[in-house]
C-alpha cells in the first residue's frame, strides 16, 4: 500500500535571513546604521535646498521696500465726453470700493495681498500750485501739492487736531500730516486754493484736521512718501531755487472735486503682496503671473473693471528676477558638492558590500561548491540586505521629514501650501537603499560565478590584471578623460547634463585609476633595498603593504573623491570669506572709518588724538576728501567732463595703511611735500603737487602738470604713480596728494586701524561731536551686511555639511579598508609574537603597512583638487554667494574661485593621520586579545 504525502517527515529548514541576522547581529546593525545615515543625508538634501530657497524668496519679497514691491493699478478718470455728473458718480467711494474688490479677485495665482495695506482712491498725476500768498515760498516759488483721496485713512493715522475730512465735490475737505502742517504752516480751518481746470476761479480745499501717520514704512505711506512728509525740491536750471512739495489728503467723498483741478487725476488701486504662502518652486509661476497682469490676458480682465487705460506697475518682477539670478548662480556651485558627496557615499556602500563578501568568502565558496545556484545565492543575499536596508531607509525618510521642516507659513496662509514635496526625498532614500541592497548580491555572484577552491595570495605588488580588467579600466579612463576634455572645450556652462557638477568625480576617478596602476611600482622598488635594512619592522611593513588586495580601487577612489570634494568645498568657502573681507575693506578703507554726514564737514578739533588714544587702536590716518573735482583733459579741451575725488593724506600713516591693506601701496617718498602749502601760498596757482592717480584719471591728465580748481585750493598736479585702488576712496577716479601741500587744509575723515570696539569708538566720537553728527562705519559690520539672503547662508551651510559628510565618509572608508584585512593582521601579529616580535614592533608594522595607501590617497586628493579648481574656476563666480548685491553695485566686480592651500593640504594630512591612528588602535586591540584562536592548527589564513 503506497504511503500518502502526509506520511513524509517534514524537512527542518531554518529561514536563511533570520538565521544570518541572528548569527551576525553586529554586521547587520553596522549596515543598518550606515544606510540610515546615508539615506538620511540623501533624503534631507532636497528638503534643505527647498527650505532655503523658499526662505530666500520670502525674504526678498518681505524685506523689499513697499514702493518697489507694491502692485499699483492705475487708470485715467472718465473723459470729457461724459457729463460731469456721470464722471463724478464714477469716482464715488462705493464705485471705487466695488472696483477694488473685483480687481482683488482677478489677481492671478500665486499672487496674494495683505488686505490691511490695500488702498484705493483718486490722485493727481501732476502736482498743482498752491495759490495762497501765505504759503511758505523759500525762493519765491509757490509750493506744489499732490491731491489724493486714499481709502482707510482713519485706520492708518491718529488724529492730532481738528477732525477727519468729509466734504462734498462742491466743498472738498482734506487733512494734512503733522510734518506737512509744520512746514507749510497749515492748521484746521486753513483753506488752500489750487488752479481750476475749466473756470478761472480756483478750487478751495478746506483743511479740517492734522493727523499723525501710523507705520510710516508701511505700504500705505511708503509707496508715496510725499503723503506723509513734505519735501524741499530744487528747480533745474542755471540758478538753483527751492520750493515745497506736499500732499493734501482729500476725503473720498470729495474725490470727484479733483476732476475740476489741473492735476490730471487718475484712479489707483494699491496692493501689497505677501510671500508667506510662497515656496521657491513658485518663483517661475509668480514671474509668469506678473507678466500676464502687466501685459497679458490678466491685464485684459483688469481693464474690463477699471477701464481701457488700466496699467499695472510694480517692481516685484525685478525682485523675482534678482532672486532667480542668485539661485542660478548658487545652484551649480552647490551641485558640485552634492555630486561629490553622493559619489563618496556610493563608493563607501560598495566597500561595505565588498567587506561582507570577503568575510563570507569561504562560506559562499563552500555553498557554491556543493551545488548552490548563483540565482539562489543572490536572492538569499538580497533578502538579507533588504531586511536591513529597507527599514533603515524608511526610518531615514521619517527622520528627514521630522528634522528638516519647511519655513513656517504666515498667519493667513492656507494649511499645507508651503510643504516640501516628499517625492525627491523618497527617490534619494530609495537609491541609497537599492545600492546597499544590491552591492552584496552582485559582488558575491560575480566573485563566485564558478565554483573554486581556496584562493591563493592576492598580492598587490605581484598582481597582473587580466585582459578583461585592463580593457574595462581603459574604457572608463577614456570616457572620464573625454568628459573632462569636453568640459574644458565647451566651457563651464551647465547645459543640463550636469557634466560641470560631476567634474570632481570624474577627476577623482581618473586619479584613482591611475594611482592604483602606479601604486605597485614603488612597492616593488622599495621591497628589495628594504631587505637589507636592520630590523624586521621596515621589511615586514613593506611586505604587508604588498600583500594587500589588488582590488584596492574602491578605498582609494573613496578617499580621493572625499579629498577632492573637500578641497573644492573649502576653496569655495575660503573664496567667499576672502571676497567679503576684501569688499568690506575696500568699502570702509580700514577697520573703521569716521566721516562727516555732510560733504566737506571738518572733524572736531582733538578728535584724531582722542581716537588714537582709544583702546585697541593701532593707527589713525587723517584724510581730507573733496568729491566731484573737475579734471581737465591733457589732449582735448572739448572732451566730455570728468570728475573725481581729491584725497589729501598724511604720507607716513597713509602708506602704512596701503601696505597693511594691500590696496595700491606706494612709498611715502612719492608724495614728499613741496613745502608750498597753506593760505599764504594761495596766490601761487602754478605750483606743482605730486599725485598718485587711478588709471582713468592718469590717462585723463597725461604726463604734464594740469591745473585743477578745488575748494582746497588752485594748483597743478603731476601724476607720479598709478594705482588701481586706494583705501580712502572706493571708486575708480581719484587723486591722492600730500595734504600739507593744499591751500585750505582740514581733516574731513579718519581711517582707523586696529581691533577697536565699535561702541567704544562711537562713544569717543559722540563726545567730540558739535552740531553735525559724525557717522562711524565699522568693517566688521559692513562684512556682516553682505550676508543678506537665506540663499547665501543656506548654500554655505550646505557646503559646510558637505565637507563634514565627506570627512565622515572618508573615515568610514579608512575603517572599512582596515577591517577588510583585520583578521589576517590579527593572525600575523599572533604568529610573529611567537617568534619574538614585541607588541610595540607589531603596532609599528601595522601602522606603517597602512600608510602607503593613505599617502597615495592624500597625494591623489591634492592632485585632483589642484585640477578640479582651475577646471571649474572660469565658470564659477562666487560674487552672488559672497555678496548680497549684483555686480556693478559693489566695490568688487567679481569673486573668482581659487585653490585654497589649507583646503588642499589639511584634509590630505588628516587622512594620513587618521589612517595611522586607526591602524595603531587596531594593533593595540589585537595585542591585548588572546592568541589561542589565531594559533589553532589547520588555519588556512
Amino acid at each position: 500500500m503506497p504511503r500518502s504525502r502526509t506520511d513524509k517527515p517534514a524537512r527542518a529548514v531554518a529561514p536563511w535571513v533570520r538565521t544570518r541576522l541572528r548569527t551576525a547581529p553586529w554586521a547587520a546593525a553596522s549596515l543598518a546604521l550606515l544606510v540610515l545615515v546615508t539615506a538620511y543625508l540623501a533624503a534631507a538634501l532636497p528638503r534643505a535646498m527647498d527650505a532655503y530657497e523658499t526662505e530666500g524668496l520670502r525674504h526678498d519679497i518681505g524685506t523689499a521696500q513697499a514702493a518697489v514691491s507694491t502692485l499699483q493699478l492705475t487708470a485715467e478718470t472718465p473723459g470729457l465726453e461724459l457729463p460731469l455728473a456721470t464722471r463724478e458718480q464714477m469716482l464715488t467711494p462705493g464705485v471705487l470700493k466695488k472696483q477694488h474688490d473685483e480687481v482683488l479677485g482677478l489677481l492671478p495665482a500665486p499672487l496674494r495681498t495683505d488686505p490691511r495695506q490695500a488702498a484705493h482712491g483718486v490722485r493727481t498725476v501732476k502736482r498743482v500750485n498752491g495759490l495762497d500768498p501765505w504759503l511758505p515760498r523759500p525762493d519765491g516759488l509757490a509750493p506744489q501739492f499732490v491731491l489724493a483721496s486714499p481709502s482707510g485713512l482713519a485706520d492708518h493715522s491718529t488724529l492730532r487736531a481738528g477732525r477727519l475730512p468729509q466734504g462734498t465735490p462742491a466743498r472738498p475737505e482734506a487733512v494734512v500730516t503733522t510734518k506737512t502742517a509744520e512746514e507749510l504752516h497749515l492748521k484746521p480751518g486753513s483753506v488752500v486754493h489750487v488752479p481750476g481746470r475749466v473756470s478761472a476761479e480756483p478750487i478751495a480745499f478746506t483743511v479740517t484736521g492734522v493727523i499723525e501717520p501710523r507705520g510710516t514704512q508701511s505700504a500705505y505711506w511708503g509707496v508715496e512718501p510725499l503723503f506723509g512728509t513734505p519735501a524741499l525740491a530744487a528747480t533745474v536750471g542755471l540758478e538753483v531755487k527751492y520750493y515745497w512739495q506736499a500732499a493734501l489728503l482729500v476725503s473720498p467723498a470729495s474725490a470727484p472735486a479733483l476732476l475740476s483741478t489741473t492735476g490730471e487725476p487718475e484712479t489707483f488701486f494699491r496692493f501689497l503682496p505677501v510671500a508667506d504662502h510662497l515656496t521657491g518652486r513658485d518663483a517661475d509661476a509668480l514671474a509668469l503671473a506678473l507678466d500676464s497682469a502687466k501685459g497679458g490676458p490678466d491685464l485684459v480682465k483688469l481693464r474690463q473693471v477699471v477701464g481701457p487705460t488700466g496699467a499695472l506697475a510694480t517692481g516685484l518682477d525685478g525682485i523675482i528676477d534678482s532672486y532667480g539670478s542668485m539661485r542660478e548662480a548658487i545652484t551649480p556651485v552647490v551641485a558640485v558638492a552634492v555630486f561629490g558627496i553622493g559619489a563618496v557615499a556610493a563608493v563607501v556602500l560598495a566597500m561595505t558590500g565588498g567587506l561582507f563578501v570577503v568575510r563570507r568568502d569561504s562560506e559562499l565558496a563552500l555553498i557554491r561548491s556543493r551545488g548552490a545556484s548563483l540565482t539562489g545565492i543572490g536572492l538569499r543575499l538580497l533578502g538579507e540586505t533588504s531586511a536591513v536596508a529597507v527599514p533603515a531607509a524608511a526610518l531615514a525618510v521619517v527622520l528627514a521629514v521630522l528634522t528638516v521642516r519647511p519655513p513656517a507659513p504666515g498667519p493667513g496662509a492656507v494649511p499645507g501650501t508651503g510643504d516640501i514635496p516628499l517625492l525627491p526625498s523618497l527617490l534619494a532614500a530609495t537609491a541609497v537603499a537599492l545600492v546597499a541592497m544590491l552591492v552584496l548580491p552582485l559582488r558575491a555572484v560575480v566573485r563566485h560565478r564558478r565554483p573554486r577552491l581556496h584562493g591563493g595570495r592576492d598580492d598587490l605588488a605581484d598582481a597582473r590584471p587580466s585582459t578583461r580588467r585592463t580593457v574595462l579600466d581603459l574604457t572608463v579612463l577614456v570616457l572620464a578623460v573625454g568628459a573632462v576634455a569636453s568640459l574644458r572645450l565647451r566651457g563651464t556652462e551647465d547645459s543640463g547634463d550636469h557634466l560641470v557638477s560631476a567634474a570632481p568625480v570624474l577627476v577623482g576617478l581618473i586619479a584613482a585609476m591611475l594611482l592604483v596602476r602606479i601604486y605597485p611600482l614603488p612597492l616593488r622598488w622599495a621591497s628589495r633595498p628594504a631587505r637589507r635594512l636592520r630590523g624586521a619592522v621596515g621589511p615586514l611593513a613593506l611586505a604587508r603593504a604588498g600583500r594587500g588586495s589588488s582590488a584596492g580601487t574602491l578605498p582609494l577612489l573613496a578617499l580621493v573623491l572625499a579629498l577632492s570634494t573637500a578641497a573644492f568645498g573649502g576653496s569655495v568657502l575660503a573664496g567667499v570669506a576672502d571676497a567679503r573681507d576684501r569688499a568690506a575693506l575696500m568699502a570702509i578703507g580700514a577697520d573703521a572709518r569716521i566721516d562727516g554726514s555732510v560733504e566737506w564737514t571738518p572733524l572736531p578739533e582733538g578728535l584724531v588724538e582722542s581716537v588714537r588714544g582709544t583702546k585697541g587702536v593701532q593707527d589713525a590716518t587723517p584724510l581730507q576728501i573733496e568729491y566731484g573735482v573737475l579734471l581737465p583733459s591733457a589732449e582735448d579741451v572739448n572732451a566730455r567732463p570728468m570728475s573725481g575725488a581729491l584725497v589729501g593724506v598724511e604720507p607716513g600713516s597713509y602708506t602704512r595703511l596701503t601696505a597693511r591693506t594691500g590696496f595700491g601701496p606706494f612709498p611715502a617718498g612719492l608724495l614728499a611735500s613741496t613745502g608750498k602749502g597753506g593760505k599764504e601760498v594761495a596766490a601761487d596757482t602754478e605750483r606743482v603737487i605730486p599725485a598718485v592717480a587711478s588709471p582713468s584719471v592718469a590717462e585723463r591728465l597725461g604726463r604734464t602738470p594740469q591745473k585743477i580748481m578745488t575748494a582746497a585750493g588752485v594748483f597743478r598736479v603731476k601724476v607720479v604713480a598709478v594705482r588701481p585702488v586706494t583705501p580712502a576712496f572706493p571708486g575708480t577716479e581719484f587723486l591722492v596728494v600730500n595734504g600739507a601741500d593744499l591751500t585750505h587744509r582740514t581733516t574731513t575723515g579718519l581711517l582707523v586701524t586696529g581691533s577697536v570696539d565699535g561702541s567704544a569708538l562711537r562713544a569717543v566720537v559722540k563726545a567730540k561731536e558739535e552740531n553735525i553728527p559724525l557717522p562711524v562705519s565699522m568693517r566688521s559690520e559692513k562684512r556682516s551686511a553682505y550676508v543678506d539672503s537665506p540663499l547665501q547662508s543656506g548654500a554655505e551651510r550646505m557646503y559646510v555639511a558637505a565637507i563634514g559628510a565627506g570627512a565622515g565618509f572618508a573615515v568610514v572608508a579608512v575603517l572599512l579598508s582596515l577591517l577588510q584585512g583585520a583578521p589576517e593582521r590579527t593572525t600575523l601579529l599572533a604568529r610573529l609574537r611567537t617568534m619574538g616580535l614585541t607588541r610595540k614592533q607589531g603596532r609599528r608594522i601595522l601602522g606603517l603597512e597602512a600608510l602607503p595607501q593613505a599617502v597615495l590617497a592624500a597625494v591623489g586628493g591634492v592632485l585632483a583638487g589642484l585640477v578640479t579648481v582651475p577646471l571649474l574656476a572660469p565658470g564659477v563666480d562666487l560674487f552672488r554667494l559672497a555678496l548680497a548685491t549684483t555686480p556693478g553695485f559693489a566695490v568688487l566686480d567679481s569673486a573668482p574661485l581659487r585653490a585654497d592651500p589649507w583646503s588642499l593640504a589639511g584634509p590630505a594630512v588628516a587622512v594620513v593621520l587618521i589612517t595611522a591612528a586607526a591602524a595603531g588602535a587596531q594593533a593595540w586591540w589585537a595585542g591585548r586579545s588572546s592568541s589561542i584562536k589565531e594559533l589553532r592548527a589547520g588555519d588556512t589564513r
